[in-house]
């Protein structure tokens, strides 16, 4: 298990690259809609295969703009990269942690991953991922 990104929730991307981008000097990879999530997102790689991802809410009743307007811009969640998702899955649910999804989503590259209940995991997200296979 390593980590794969920390998922930063703003109100405004372009505003947040100020900070992220030009003052801390984070490269920029790109910036992309992401409709099943409701979200835009920037990806900013950190040289070691992780990535901080700034993610803007696009639709006004979804989880992630739920948690903007609850708790305001900060961490969303933390994402690890595991290599069997649905075993990570079992395994976290035998240890007592609260998988929020019975099945994995399936991302547009291809990619699995779910979530842990913050409520298990001392009050943060935990997304695990599995890269498709091809990668």
């Amino acid at each position: 298990m390593q980590l794969d990104h920390i998922a930063i929730v703003v109100e405004n991307i372009n505003t947040a690259l100020e900070v992220y981008h030009h003052a801390l000097g984070l490269p920029l990879d790109r910036v992309e809609d992401v409709p099943a999530e409701s979200v835009k997102v920037a990806f900013l790689p950190l040289g070691d295969g992780s990535e901080i991802e700034l993610l803007q809410p696009t639709a006004p009743d979804t989880g992630v703009s739920k948690f903007l307007a609850k708790r305001g811009e900060g961490i969303h969640h933390l994402c690890v990269e595991v290599d069997d998702i649905e075993q990570a899955m079992a395994d976290f649910a035998a240890k007592g942690l609260r998988i929020i999804e019975d099945t994995p989503r399936v991302g547009s590259h291809g990619q699995k991953y779910v979530f842990v209940h913050p409520k298990s995991t001392h009050g943060v997200l935990i997304e695990l991922y599995e890269k498709p296979a091809d990668e």
